[in-house]
């Protein structure tokens, strides 16, 4: 078992994958695909797309000084955090090509990709399995498909090895059982409960505040942080709509039908989503620029100063306030901006 684990967590199996998919370092693209355990030299990789180095004992310390209840929050805050107390170190390259720069600085296990694939295409399978009518067989292939592929792709993208993007599935099926149980239960409190704004915004807070110390930067942290921002915004906009407009805890157990789909209906859609978009975006731009100003302010520093915008009394009021606006927005102004322009 522990040979088989080490084999899953190598890099071989990720660089043979990438092969298959005819993904070679430029020194070897065309070269018959051999084995990239052997002739692992220092080249870059194929399509135009420079592989990233890193030195035999990569993961053991800073690259240039850095390194990088809703079920899907919940399960994005585990996987972010279970990195930084792990510290296992991504793919080595050579031999694996590297595809993202920026995620390559952050530890490798589990992969939060597969994590949420997994919460995200089940949970959804199974809210929607009693509200909508369509075959169960078809909604089970569709999730387990959609995560497979996610899954995949971090390993032709050579971020993660094998054990990492299993790991990742394993612990989303795990909390999702765990959590299936109590559903309605967290529903009904998250869009009932007096208390449900509060602890909305203070629990969140508390968590980014209190993410694992390193020796160096990662972005983990900031993007915790605004995971957990928007979510919590988000939380707390459908707390909003179930307190002053329709109610959307009920009882009752009903099943909708797939409508069909008109050119009025598909026009309707379409500015629907195109309006949530600006308004989405404009919230961004506008609580970015107005919470850094304010944290400049208060700290001393130029909002363009990268390394002030990292230390942790800057980033996680600004991540946080900026897109607990966003996921706020998203939930209440939004509806709200459509049923003033008769989109509803």
């Amino acid at each position: 078992m522990s040979r088989l684990l080490g084999t899953l967590r190598s890099s071989q199996p990720v660089a043979r994958f990438q092969r298959c998919c005819g993904l070679f370092p430029a020194g070897e693209e065309g070269s018959g695909g051999g084995d990239p355990a052997e002739g692992a030299g220092e080249s870059g990789a194929c399509n135009g797309t420079a592989a990233l180095r890193r030195p035999a004992a990569a993961g053991r310390g800073p690259r240039n000084g850095m390194r990088s209840g809703r079920g899907p929050q919940i399960v994005m805050y585990i996987g972010q955090v279970s990195k930084d107390i792990l510290k296992w170190p991504r793919p080595l390259s050579p031999p694996v090509v590297k595809l993202e720069m920026r995620t390559d600085a952050e530890y490798g296990m589990p992969s939060t990709h597969a994590m949420a694939a997994t919460a995200i295409s089940f949970s959804f399978l199974i809210a929607t399995t009693n509200q909508y009518k369509y075959p169960f067989e078809l909604g089970l292939v569709a999730a387990f498909v959609f995560s497979t592929l996610v899954c995949l792709s971090r390993l032709y993208t050579g971020m993660h090895t094998v054990l990492d993007v299993i790991g990742g599935a394993l612990i989303s099926a795990v909390l999702l059982v765990l959590l299936y149980p109590a559903w309605d239960t967290i529903d009904h409190l998250l869009l009932t409960s007096p208390f449900c704004p509060l602890l909305s915004i203070v629990v969140p807070l508390v968590l980014c505040y209190n993410y694992p110390k390193l020796d160096y930067y990662s972005p983990t942290r900031g993007d915790t942080t605004t995971i957990l921002g928007a979510g919590a915004g988000a939380t707390v906009g459908f707390w909003l709509n179930n307190q002053y407009a329709t109610p959307a805890y009920t009882s009752e157990n009903f099943q909708l039908g797939f409508p069909l789909i008109t050119s009025k209906m598909l026009v309707v859609v379409l500015a629907r989503f195109f309006v949530g978009i600006f308004i989405v975006l404009l919230t961004r731009r506008l609580m970015k620029s107005v919470v850094l100003g304010m944290l400049g302010y208060r700290y001393k520093f130029p909002i363009g100063d990268l390394e002030a915008r990292r230390r942790l009394e800057v980033e996680v009021p600004y991540k946080f306030i900026t897109y607990s606006s966003v996921g706020f927005s998203a939930t209440v102004l939004v509806p709200l901006l459509h049923g003033l322009l008769g989109l509803m």
